[in-house]
């Protein structure tokens, strides 16, 4: 995932701001780490490069 896609991605539960933990990068992409919602307390991991923003069941 490119980190300026922070700047578009938001919560798909509450729509709010995400914070972003890296676990493993390369340059300006992140290959693992988590993707965290502060407002709604949900979190969504990053695996391979790909952000999984599916909403908790």
């Amino acid at each position: 995932m490119k980190k300026e896609l922070m700047d578009i991605l938001v919560c798909p539960v509450c729509k709010g701001e995400l914070q972003l933990s890296i676990e493993t990068q390369e340059d300006e992409e992140v290959i693992a780490g988590l993707l965290y919602c502060p407002k709604c307390q949900h979190s969504y991991p990053i695996e391979d490069s790909i952000p999984n923003l599916l909403p908790p069941e």
